[in-house]
């Protein structure tokens, strides 16, 4: 081994070898001050102010020296160069003839000892080179061929190398080191051959650097692996966020695009086109939801999975885009079943009001016909001047002609108000053709005005005139104010019994049964009074036979004949029993709905506690500690083909609301359950075995991860079970109990890793997460940046080249394209900042 107090005698035995040191001392001095972004040209020079002396130290031992004097007398360099020789003792060197003053002075021989006693405290302390055979090791260049052929037999193919070209060998050695392995050209072929005995001061300094660049290799190789690892993690995290962001975008969209629709809540304006719109939104039911529930159900399984590989990873939790949290597109789903139920609701409201609707408008056009038809003709009728010729008998007639019309007139003046009153509820109720039906209304009402201002003036006539005429015969005025009435009343019951109705309920029809079997029981009364009538008419007839009165033409009192009055009386016969036949039809009609109702009952009434008990049996097994967790997926899974199989019973039932829609059946008070209810519960149900599966599925991944046994794992669990037992026992919390055994100190530190968002609740997962982190062997940002430091040579920075070099190229691509740029003094312009790019791999800063 070569001592520091060998230099005088080294240097007197061949004073050649001071300019091999100088060249090679220079080189390596170079190499490590080029870290720092400056060089030295003459190295005796270059070391006499003591700064970049003071920083080569500092560069090879990565230590900071006391701060140096910026002053250019001699005692300021002076004082530098001790502030070295100070750090080089400090470390155990023993420093032989050699001070500062020599240093400063430029004493080339003492340089070049304290350069070399440098270089052997450290690059060359642990490595021992036999000093009588050195250059016969290295002289013929096949040594440093072949180190260098050990290590990278890529670089140089030895079986090409001949012993008898020592200088073509070296000079192989040379480039090859300085182009691959980053070794500055410290050493001359022609100087090592040519001279008897090289320098071995300098060959050892050169050699040096082969150990610490082969050394840095493989500690590069094992950072480039360490690195490939924690960046193949961090991508497959990264497409499975990818993936949750392209779902829930996806979701959100078509929840957007729906809403609207089922806000829409402009009604047509006839029956077949709102059925149209109750058809479309049962497809939307039956066809474009389920996806989306499963979509969903999907989005939140997948969620929950990337969180469990995050933590397992030792990554930070994943926050997805704004607005696309998985509550978000729940209060986002939320909102859209609320509009969905409202649309529902909306639709059969529209429905029932178009219903109501048309039979406003048919009763409307009926009533309205009769009414036209019993005032056609009567404002000519009344405008007639007939009694300024007529005779005593003439005018008397035509005044109980007219006293009988008024009692007409007065019998119909209940139908106008009818035909305005249901003209005002069509206005309220928005009729789409209300401008007809107003139109037609006032019609009728100024017409009906027009024959009151009528039949008052043509009173008033008849009566300035009656004086002068005797008494009418009572005989027909009499059947004439008989007959009226009457003809009145079987006017409105033909009326009645042809009125239409709509029943929603065996209740209401038998009211309406009730209604007519009523009028049924006034016929007995209503046919005396028919016969007193035409009795009258038959008294009139006698009459003329006994005194030979010759009757000419009809009753002057009146237009209604006793045919009139048998006619209409035998039509009111014939629509009894039609209108008994058309109410027995309804009342089976009704029968039938309430079967349907029962029927929707009975099924509704089993498949709804099926479905409770279902979601109490799911949650039990997620609680249950016995057998595996394999075995607790098994059950799980039979529990879901369960459920799917029960799918047929829900589709059963799907399809007798269906019925019942069509059936225009809105109520069942023979069940609390909707269809709305199950559908809600089978939705939930199937959310729920899809969650529990899930969580099992992530306990074995953190199972299998962490290397957590079966029996750990039940630990676990009972412990898990005993807290929440105990909680429903006596009313206490988790963290109250668990604070009680821990201590609030610990207690606090345990929950913001247990319950982050401070709940107050501590699921299972977030449980075994806790029991797991503390003794999990994961990488960190701080062993992430020390295998990144290796790469770099010790450099704060690294190089685009050297990432290229020293990565796989998917990995270095990677790093390349997130990397940002190092700012610094004398930093080249693909300089990388690897320690924030390692503080943000684990969400200690921005990626």
């Amino acid at each position: 081994m070569i001592q520091e107090d060998d230099w005088d005698r080294d240097l007197l035995l061949d004073p050649a070898w001071e300019k091999q040191q100088r060249k090679t001392f220079t080189a390596w001095c170079n190499s490590h001050l080029r870290k720092a972004g400056t060089q030295i040209e003459n190295i005796e020079e270059d070391f006499r102010n003591g700064l970049k002396l003071m920083l080569l130290l500092e560069v090879i031992s990565g230590e900071r020296l006391p701060k140096p004097d910026k002053g250019k007398m001699r005692f300021h360099k002076i004082a530098n160069v001790n502030k070295a020789l100070d750090f080089i003792c400090s470390k155990g060197v023993k420093l032989v003839s050699i001070g500062a003053e020599e240093i400063v002075d430029g004493n080339v021989k003492m340089t070049l000892g304290m350069i070399w006693t440098i270089i052997l405290r450290f690059a060359i302390q642990d490595i021992s080179v036999e000093g009588e055979t050195t250059d016969l090791h290295w002289k013929d260049g096949l040594a440093l061929c072949a180190l260098i052929h050990r290590h990278r037999p890529d670089l140089i193919d030895y079986s090409k190398l001949r012993k008898d070209d020592p200088i073509g060998n070296l000079n192989t050695a040379f480039e090859v080191a300085e182009k691959f392995l980053d070794i500055p050209k410290m050493l001359d072929a022609d100087d090592i051959v040519n001279t008897p005995k090289p320098d071995e001061k300098a060959i050892m300094t050169y050699v040096s650097c082969f150990y610490h660049a082969f050394a840095g290799a493989e500690q590069a190789e094992t950072a480039a692996n360490r690195i490939c690892k924690v960046l193949a993690v961090n991508q497959e995290n990264e497409k499975l966020m990818e993936e949750y962001e392209k779902l829930a975008s996806e979701l959100l969209e078509w929840i957007r695009r729906t809403i609207p629709w089922l806000e829409n809540r402009v009604a047509e304006q006839t029956m077949p086109a709102m059925q149209q719109k109750l058809e479309d939104f049962r497809d939307y039911r039956r066809v474009h939801k389920p996806p989306k529930v499963q979509e969903k159900c999907q989005l939140e399984i997948n969620f929950n999975t990337l969180q469990t590989k995050l933590r397992l990873s030792n990554r930070p939790a994943f926050m997805p885009s704004e607005g696309k949290m998985v509550s978000d597109i729940a209060n986002a789903w939320k909102g859209l079943e609320q509009v969905e139920k409202g649309y529902e609701e909306w639709l059969l409201t529209e429905i029932r009001r178009l219903e109501r609707l048309e039979h406003l408008a048919e009763k409307f056009k009926q009533k309205c016909t009769l009414h036209e038809s019993w005032t056609a003709g009567k404002e000519q009728l009344l405008s007639l001047k007939d009694y300024e010729s007529a005779s005593l008998m003439e005018i008397r007639a035509l005044m109980r002609k007219h006293e009988a019309f008024e009692s007409d007139l007065a019998a119909h003046q209940d139908r106008v108000e009818q035909i305005a009153a249901i003209a005002q509820e069509l206005n309220e109720l928005d009729y789409h053709d209300a401008a007809t039906i107003n139109a037609r209304c006032q019609g009728i009402c100024d017409e009906w005005d027009n024959l009151g201002t009528l039949t008052q003036k043509r009173r008033d006539s008849l009566e300035r005139v009656e004086k002068l005429w005797e008494t009418i015969d009572q005989l027909f005025l009499e059947f004439a104010k008989r007959a009226a009435p009457f003809n009145n009343w079987m006017d409105g019951a033909m009326e009645d019994l042809q009125d239409m109705f709509i029943v929603h309920s065996i209740e209401e029809i038998q009211s309406l049964i009730t209604a007519h079997d009523q009028f049924k029981a006034t016929l007995p009364e209503a046919d005396k009074e028919r016969m007193a009538t035409m009795g009258i008419q038959n008294e009139i007839l006698k009459i003329a036979q006994t005194y030979g009165i010759k009757l000419t033409g009809e009753n002057p009192y009146t237009v209604i004949s006793p045919q009139d009055i048998s006619n209409k009386w035998e039509a009111v016969k014939q629509l009894v029993p039609m209108r008994d036949q058309m109410l027995q039809e309804e009342v089976a009609r009704q029968q039938s709905n309430e079967r349907l109702r029962r029927q929707f009952a009975a099924q509704a009434n089993i498949i709804g506690p099926w479905i409770q008990t279902k979601m109490e049996e799911i949650s039990h097994v997620s609680i249950d500690i016995a057998g595996s967790l394999e075995e607790q997926m098994g059950n799980l899974k039979q529990y879901e083909q369960n459920i799917i199989n029960y799918k047929s019973n829900i589709d059963k039932l799907e399809g007798d609301h269906q019925l019942s829609q069509e059936g225009l059946i809105f109520d069942n008070k023979h069940t609390n359950y909707t269809m709305e209810h199950v559908r809600v519960g089978w939705e939930q149900l199937l959310t729920t075995i899809a969650r529990t599966i899930n969580e099992v599925e992530n306990q074995i991944l953190t199972r299998d991860a962490k290397g957590i046994s079966q029996e750990q794992l039940n630990e676990f669990r009972a412990s898990f079970n005993h807290f929440d037992r105990v909680r429903r026992e006596d009313g206490q919390t988790h963290d109250t109990l668990f604070s009680i055994q821990c201590g609030e100190v610990e207690f606090a530190r345990i929950m913001t890793l247990v319950d982050a968002n401070n709940t107050g609740v501590v699921t299972f997962q977030a449980f075994i997460d806790f029991m797991t982190r503390e003794t999990a062997e994961t990488d960190t940002a701080e062993q992430v940046m020390a295998s990144f430091k290796i790469l770099a040579s010790d450099k704060t920075y690294i190089t685009v080249e050297e990432l290229r070099r020293e990565l796989p190229p998917e990995q270095a691509e990677y790093c390349i394209s997130r990397m940002t740029r190092f700012v610094g003094v004398n930093a080249p312009a693909d300089a990388l900042d690897y320690i924030s790019f390692s503080s943000a791999l684990y969400g200690e800063s921005d990626l």
